[in-house]
C-alpha cells in the first residue's frame, strides 16, 4: 500500500540539563506538545514508538503508564544514537501498510544520571574489549579521522574548528539548544584539548537530558499550515571492513542516502535544509560528502564557502546540531525530525531557512569493531 504520510505534529523540550525533572516529566512535555500541535485526542493514536538507550527495559510501557496512556501497542526501539530515526522508520512502515492511520513516535534520554564522561564502546562485542585496550574511545576514533582527513587534504587544523564557530552561531539562536553562546574561532582552537586535533569546543556535550515527539498520520493534516511529508526513509546497518579500511568512506552513511534519494526521487541539489549527525567536528565535514552535497575530498571547501550556512545554499544544522543543540542519544533522530518539520512550516524562529522546501536528516548509530557504523538513518522531508 503506497500512502502519503504526514508528520502532522512536532514538538521537543529544551536540551541540557534536567535536574529537577524526571524522564516521565520530558516525555509529558514533549508528547502532548506533539499532541496538541497536531490538533487532535491522545486516543487518536493507534500505537507508540519508544526510542531509548539507557533507560532500561520497557521504557515506553512506564512512560506512557505515567502519562494514563494505556492499552495501545508500544514498540521501544534501541539503536544507539540511530534509536529515534530508526524509531520513526519503523512508525513510517506500518502506516504504509495500513496498519495504523496515526501513530505517535518519541524519543528521550537522560544522560545526566549516568555521570557524564564519554559513552562507552559496545560492551557487548568481544573484540569491543581489544579496542579499549588501546585507548579506543569515540573521540579518538574520530580524531583518527580528523588526522587523516587533514593530511589528506593538506588542511590546517582550524579547518574543523569552523564547523563548531558555525554551529554553535546557530545554536545561540535556537532557545531550545543546550549551547546558546556563540564562539570564535580562536575560542575554539584554544579549548582543552581532547584527543589531537579535537578541542572539547569540537565535540557534542555527553551531559544532557531531553525528549523529542512527532505525530505521524496516513491522514492529510486539516491545519491551514504546509503539509509535511516524509518523502524517503533508510535504515542500514555497516559492512564489515576487511584489511586497511579508508577512514574517511563513510560508506554506510553513503548507501543509505541513496536508498532514501531513490525512495524520493530526489538528489543533493534538491536539498534546502539538512541535519546531520555532527557529534564531532570532523563528522560534518564527512557527511558532506557522503550525503553528495559535495563531491570527495571538497567538503572543507563547501564549508569554507559558505554555502551551508543559513542563507547559504543549504543550510545544515540551523539548530545548532548535536555540537550545541546537544545530543540526548534516544532523542536525537526524532529532535532532528522536529527541526525540518518547524523549518519546512517557517516556524523556526530566529533561524529559519528561507523558502525551506525540501529537508534532510541523517544519524548514524553505534561503533561495533570491524564495521563502519552499526547503523545509518536518512529521512527526507518535503512540502
Amino acid at each position: 500500500m503506497n500512502r502519503e504520510i504526514y508528520i502532522a505534529g512536532a514538538a521537543m523540550t529544551p536540551f541540557g540539563r534536567h535536574a529537577n525533572s524526571s524522564m516521565q516529566d520530558l516525555t509529558q512535555a514533549a508528547v502532548l506538545g506533539a499532541i496538541s500541535d497536531a490538533g487532535i485526542d491522545p486516543d487518536d493514536a493507534q500505537a507508540f514508538y519508544a526510542a531509548n538507550v539507557y533507560g532500561g527495559m520497557v521504557l515506553g510501557q512506564v512512560l506512557l503508564r505515567d502519562l494514563g496512556i494505556t492499552g495501545p501497542p508500544i514498540y521501544n526501539v534501541e539503536n544507539a544514537c540511530a534509536s529515534g530515526a530508526t524509531a520513526v522508520h519503523l512508525a513510517r512502515q506500518a502506516l504504509q501498510l495500513g496498519l495504523y492511520d496515526t501513530v505517535i513516535v518519541f524519543g528521550v534520554e537522560q544522560l545526566t544520571k549516568l555521570g557524564g564522561g564519554t559513552i562507552p564502546l559496545q560492551r557487548n562485542d568481544y573484540k569491543t574489549e581489544l579496542y579499549a585496550q588501546q585507548g579506543m574511545t569515540l573521540p579518538t576514533v574520530y580524531a583518527m579521522r580528523g588526522s587523516r582527513y587533514l593530511y589528506e587534504r593538506n588542511l590546517g587544523m582550524d579547518v574543523l574548528a569552523h564547523v563548531a564557530v558555525k554551529n554553535r552561531a546557530n545554536g545561540a539562536r535556537n532557545p531550545l539548544a543546550q549551547q546558546r553562546t556563540p564562539v570564535t574561532l580562536e575560542e575554539v582552537m584554544a579549548s582543552r584539548p581532547i584527543a589531537e586535533p579535537l578541542t572539547l569546543l569540537q565535540c557534542c556535550p555527553s551531559a544532557v537530558d531531553g525528549a523529542a515527539a512527532l505525530v505521524l498520520t496516513a491522514k492529510k493534516p486539516a491545519s491551514g499550515r504546509p503539509r509535511v511529508r516524509i518523502l524517503g526513509s533508510a535504515v542500514l546497518s555497516g559492512h564489515i571492513e576487511e584489511g586497511c579500511d579508508d577512514i574517511l568512506d563513510a560508506e554506510i552513511t553513503a548507501r543509505t542516502a541513496r536508498a532514501a534519494y531513490e525512495q524520493a526521487g530526489l538528489g543533493p541539489r534538491d536539498l534546502d535544509v539538512v541535519e546531520l549527525h555532527d557529534a564531532f567536528t570532523i563528522a560534518e565535514l564527512l557527511y558532506y560528502e557522503a550525503l553528495g552535497l559535495a563531491n570527495r575530498g571538497e567538503g572543507a571547501d563547501l564549508l569554507l564557502s559558505g554555502a551551508t550556512e543559513i542563507g547559504g545554499r543549504v543550510a545544515v544544522n540551523p539548530s545548532g546540531g548535536l555540537l550545541a543543540k546537544g545530543h540526548p542519544l534516544g532523542a536525537t533522530g526524532v529532535a532532528q525530525m522536529v527541526e525540518l518539520v518547524w523549518q519546512l512550516q517557517a516556524r523556526a524562529v530566529g533561524r529559519q531557512v528561507e523558502g525551506a522546501r525540501v529537508g534532510l536528516a541523517q544519524c548514524t548509530g553505534g561503533g561495533i569493531a570491524g564495521v563502519d557504523h552499526a547503523a545509518s538513518a536518512v529521512h527526507l522531508l518535503g512540502v
